[in-house]
């Protein structure tokens, strides 16, 4: 089948029309497909939006795409197995439990992973008025001061408040965590020096950098950032085995039979190849990372245990 790369998206849908072929015995998709997803305006809601634009060319139904944070993980786990009620999120989705008191999804047993989509790096960043320029420098610091250095995050549980955890562990140092509400509200305070370090996404973060008003440290990711090839990894700078990457994957009800699984995990490595989705996934800062379903699980299954560690040492309590 001849894929349209025009898809137009309004007001979260997506809408062709192409004929779909079948699946599983039946016609699939048979209606519209919709995939719930963090809150609009973050990365989860871009990867969302880049995926619904060219499966709506694939499969030749609209995409609809709700926000709904984790309540849509719940959503997703009790839906009909038919392919037509996905689920794009990442981290968070198997960290839940771990953060949330009350949680009525079970991210192993509930749902089917269809595909890693993206991964997604953050940069550790410093005001420019930090003496510090490598994260030897910046250990260094920490250790020289009477006071702690503080650390701002988008919020307990985040991946960037987990990703200072994990740096004052690794490094024996001393960071005090201060949490906001939401990535926008941290900018201010460390651009003005307020609150001197956070872990940013690479597409806040850049802009500022190369004006002179925040220095890039390390990249949070084994690989250094495309988007930013001149800043080393953690491990490059000496940090072994340090790895904080933000992932995003798309998954299914648990009840998914495995053949429609695998077909809609072939029309995302359709997707995750496309000129136009590549270039707006790497204007944020994200890179394709496309597998299939077993290797997505094995990735899940590796993640929990590891930042459960990391949460529990850290004295995260569930909300």
């Amino acid at each position: 089948m001849q894929r349209s790369r025009a898809a137009l998206s309004l007001s979260g849908f997506c809408i062709t029309a192409f004929a779909a072929t079948a699946a599983h015995g039946q016609a699939f998709p048979s209606k519209p497909i919709r995939i719930l997803t963090t809150e609009a305006g973050g990365g989860g809601d871009l990867v969302a939006r880049v995926i619904c634009q060219a499966l709506t060319s694939a499969l030749g139904q609209p995409v609809i795409i709700d926000n709904r944070g984790l309540r849509g993980a719940e959503i997703v786990a009790k839906a009909a197995g038919d392919g037509h009620t996905l689920l794009s999120y990442g981290n968070p989705l198997w960290l839940a439990p771990f953060l949330h008191a009350h949680v009525a999804f079970d991210p192993l047993r509930d749902f089917a992973p269809v595909t890693l989509s993206v991964s997604s790096p953050n940069v550790l960043v410093v005001n420019a008025t930090v003496a510090a320029t490598t994260v030897s420098d910046l250990i260094a610091l920490a250790r020289g001061r009477k006071n702690a250095l503080n650390f701002a995050s988008s919020g307990v549980g985040s991946s960037n408040h987990l990703a200072g955890e994990l740096f004052r562990s690794m490094a024996n140092i001393t960071l005090v965590h201060v949490p906001y509400k939401g990535g926008g509200a941290v900018l201010p305070d460390l651009l003005s020096g307020r609150v001197p370090l956070h872990f940013s996404s690479v597409s806040t973060a850049a802009p500022h950098v190369r004006a002179g008003r925040l220095k890039a440290i390390a990249m949070t990711t084994p690989k250094r950032s495309p988007s930013m090839p001149e800043v080393p990894t953690f491990d490059e700078a000496g940090l072994k085995g340090y790895d904080v990457t933000g992932w995003y994957g798309l998954l299914a009800p648990a009840k998914t039979p495995t053949p429609l699984v695998n077909r809609i995990n072939r029309e995302l490595q359709q997707v995750l190849v496309d000129a136009e989705a590549l270039k707006r996934l790497a204007q944020a800062g994200i890179e394709p990372a496309p597998g299939t379903p077993a290797e997505f699980s094995a990735l899940i299954k590796v993640e929990i245990p590891k930042w459960a560690k990391v949460i529990k040492a850290a004295g995260v309590q569930p909300e």
